[in-house]
């Protein structure tokens, strides 16, 4: 069976890469070919490196703040042509960028199978996060197999139509990642100088609907915590997206007990996650990868389309408000008791093995095709 892998940013490649590792154990049974869009070009090339990755078919779609109506019709375009000539018997895509939403349509155009994984997350709210939500539901509109990461990911399926036979709960793939990596950031020096004798909070924030206002919002927050808090520093890899490097670095630059540094390849983010006292981020993946750490996570977002962290204890909810963030920051900071509740929260997520499941599902599934 010829498969493409088709992914675009850094999350989507962290997430596939075992999925990828484990496709290439059968070789008898998968031809496997790895499509690059480079939605995220220099993001997405640091985890080709840290996986020991290289595209088979490299798109390069990337270009200086582009607009998601165009990055659409040109992956639409590309994907359809490189279809028509690879002929592929099934495309994997990952999660709900616009990536995965325009390599999924142009296969049901091309009327090629859909394997996707990471299915079924929702927040019912089409512009939280945005464009994510929508492209989730057009994925799963087209999807031929759904692997759900969760029990509440495959209700969700459910109740939109999509039958049984083709939802299968398998955990996350960014913990069989994670797992893998873990052992690898053991010797490895902090990215960042780190005072010993105080709590690092890692922050991260980079989703379109934080821009402007929101992110005003969060900037001042964490002016506020290092303000009132000198017992704490804030570690803030920024997103290379102007929309938040240009807001970040105006508010925060040269601020006292903050470090504003680039983005981090992956294995220096998760040498930073172990060394923190507790995370702010909007990213969905983060939410997910915390909880292997026990590190507390307060959710930059009105709304998650990942509520088994929040069901948990291990996270929490905070609309991007100046006054919110700091309230609930200090509760952490301040409360012993409040901060052992949420880091002891068992992780919902997975157990390492989700990749092993997709692809015995789909050793079967190119027998039905």
């Amino acid at each position: 069976m010829k498969v493409i892998v088709a992914f675009g940013t850094r999350p989507e490649l962290i997430k596939l890469a075992p999925v990828i590792k484990e496709l290439r154990r059968f070789p008898r049974a998968f031809r496997t070919t790895l499509l690059a869009t480079a939605q995220h070009r220099e993001m997405l090339d640091q985890m080709l490196n840290v996986f020991n990755l290289t595209p088979d078919i490299d798109l390069d779609l990337m270009s200086p703040d582009q607009k998601l109506d165009r990055l659409t019709s040109r992956i639409l375009k590309e994907m359809t042509v490189v279809y028509e000539r690879e002929r592929p018997d099934l495309v994997i895509i990952q999660g709900d960028t616009t990536t995965a939403m325009s390599a999924s349509l142009a296969a049901f155009y091309g009327q090629i199978p859909v394997a996707h994984v990471e299915a079924g997350l929702r927040t019912h709210d089409p512009l939280n996060p945005f464009p994510e939500e929508i492209n989730r539901k057009i994925i799963s509109a087209v999807a031929s197999r759904h692997f759900a990461p969760t029990q509440t990911a495959a209700d969700n399926l459910q109740k939109e139509g999509i039958p049984l036979r083709r939802i299968t709960v398998t955990g996350n793939t960014i913990i069989d990642a994670l797992l893998d990596m873990d052992k690898k950031v053991l010797d490895l020096p902090s990215p960042v100088p780190l005072d010993p004798l105080k709590k690092m909070i890692l922050v991260t924030c980079h989703r379109r609907e934080n821009f402007g206002r929101p992110l005003d919002e969060i900037c001042g927050a964490l002016g506020d915590i290092v303000r009132k808090h000198h017992d704490v520093e804030i570690v803030y890899p920024v997103h290379p997206n102007p929309n938040v490097d240009r807001v970040v670095r105006k508010k925060l630059g040269g601020r006292r007990g903050i470090h504003l540094i680039g983005p981090l390849d992956y294995l220096s983010f998760i040498r930073l996650m172990k060394a923190s006292y507790l995370i702010l981020t909007d990213s969905g993946g983060v939410q997910e990868e915390a909880p292997a750490f026990s590190k507390p996570v307060l959710i930059l977002r009105k709304v998650t389309e990942r509520p088994e962290g929040v069901k948990a204890g291990i996270a929490r909810i905070v609309p991007p408000e100046r006054k919110n963030i700091y309230h609930e920051t200090r509760k952490l900071l301040s409360d012993p008791a409040a901060y052992r509740r949420m880091a002891a929260a068992k992780n919902p997520y997975g157990d390492g093995k989700a990749a092993k499941r997709i692809v015995s599902v789909l050793r079967i599934f190119i027998r039905d095709v």
